[in-house]
């Protein structure tokens, strides 16, 4: 078909469809199914109580299950962070980042398909397809990102993110209440008991990922338009390509101080997030509450307010200015950790859940449009430039981990939590340092 203009609605809703695809990911195996699963498979408790949370791992023996998963989580992000702008800069060179997009949408699908299998028996399978379905997710999202300054005006740049992670946040809460349905009521399906039914929901991640892309892929652009052909020589004029945004990424002042501060905060945010469901298994008191049941509803609480808190972001953005924005909504997350510190109820962390939901969605639309709007206004190689921006958040995710696995190692979750109020404190004082700008 003829490629759509630039700012074209329906290319827009297009590319924000994607969102609506591969947020199931997001939802159902880094938030809310899966920990729940890797939780009951690894963690023993008698009368409600944690008796048990290690496991024996290729020969090793009494591995804390939450250092286990932090790791792993971790190493899967070292290596999206490491390839990402390398193929980024292939990318833009050979002016096909939409095959690159397709390749990790494919790859982290069939890795959640894959989870259907996941035991202790075989935990190295199971952590293996957790590990490429991660690196499925953020690696296709560095080619996806990428395409919002190629299809959307500066003044539409703002309104399109907050549409993508709403439509997300929609779609995921739908196939997982599908998911729960299956889990819950398993009898009434026919299912013997939840396993089956828990197993199941990986594979309906997987096909709802794969299937709801093709409307994204069907109106996206190829990419920029090049001359350029594959040859022997590509590899060097990847590194090339990112050899020359990062000299021009050091020469933008206002570009290069909001990677900086974006570095430290999304830190804080993205662990937050990896980490919240099995900080809630661990640290809460459920008492006869089943576990399972408050989780859920904290995770879906946190889906449903994080629409609204993208979409006032997004107003409030437009009122007040993205930086300034983005100065209040980390000063506000900072408020969260340390609340967090001391909840002990459910009730508690239902409240932690819904002021989570409201700055969640906001900080990470807006942090995108934000970058999107200070890249040079002609450049074509976007793909390059938003590898930095992932690439930022990435190395920045890969040291939350390790940092909250260490911590809580040698403390526990609730101090591992506080201590990211540092990050947030230093990216507020960074988003200050950034030149003012007309938005």
């Amino acid at each position: 078909m003829q490629a759509l203009p630039k700012g074209n609605k329906k290319l827009l809703n297009a590319w924000a469809f994607y969102d609506w695809a591969n947020s199931v990911y997001s939802l159902v195996i880094t938030s809310a199914i899966f920990p729940i699963f890797y939780g009951a498979l690894t963690i023993v408790k008698e009368d409600g109580v944690v008796v048990s949370d290690t496991v024996n791992f290729l020969g090793f023996e009494g591995i804390n299950n939450d250092t286990l998963i932090s790791y792993v989580t971790a190493l899967a992000f070292l290596i999206v962070s490491v390839l990402s702008p390398f193929l980024s800069g292939i990318a833009d060179y050979v002016g096909n980042k939409k095959n690159f997009m397709k390749f990790f949408c494919y790859l982290g699908a069939v890795s959640c398909i894959g989870l259907f299998w996941f035991n202790l028996e075989h935990l190295w399978f199971g952590l293996l397809c957790y590990f490429f379905a991660l690196i499925g997710f953020w690696g296709s999202l560095v080619f996806y990102n990428s395409y919002l300054p190629d299809i959307a005006f500066p003044e539409q740049q703002d309104k399109i993110s907050a549409k993508g992670y709403s439509l997300g946040y929609i779609g995921s809460v739908l196939l997982l209440l599908v998911c729960l349905a299956m889990i819950l009521m398993y009898d009434t399906f026919g299912f013997e008991n939840k396993g089956f039914p828990t197993r199941l929901s990986f594979v309906l991640t997987g096909l709802w990922w794969i299937l709801f892309s093709q409307y994204t892929y069907y109106y996206l652009p190829k990419g920029n338009k090049t001359n350029h052909k594959v040859t022997k020589d590509v590899l060097f004029n990847g590194f090339r390509e990112l050899k020359k945004i990062w000299f021009r990424i050091n020469e933008n002042l206002q570009l290069r101080r909001y990677l900086y501060a974006f570095f430290l905060y999304s830190m804080a945010v993205q662990t937050i997030m990896l980490i919240a469901t099995y900080f809630g298994i661990k640290e809460l008191e459920w008492g006869n509450q089943d576990s399972t049941i408050g989780l859920i509803i904290s995770i879906l609480l946190i889906q449903l307010v994080a629409i609204l808190g993208a979409n006032l972001t997004s107003k409030a953005s437009a009122k007040f200015g993205n930086i300034q924005t983005l100065i209040v909504i980390n000063i506000l997350w900072v408020a969260i950790c340390l609340y967090a510190y001391f909840i002990t109820t459910p009730f508690q962390f239902y409240i932690a859940a819904a002021l989570v939901g409201l700055v969640m969605g906001g900080i990470q639309s807006l942090s995108r449009s934000t970058y999107s709007k200070l890249l040079p206004k002609y450049a074509i190689d976007t793909a390059s430039y938003f590898s930095f921006y992932d690439v930022s958040e990435k190395i920045g995710i890969v040291i939350g981990m390790v940092s909250y696995a260490y911590i809580s190692q040698k403390t526990d979750s609730r101090t591992a939590i506080l201590c990211f109020m540092i990050f947030f404190i230093l990216g507020v004082i960074l988003l200050l340092r950034v030149p003012k700008t007309k938005f």
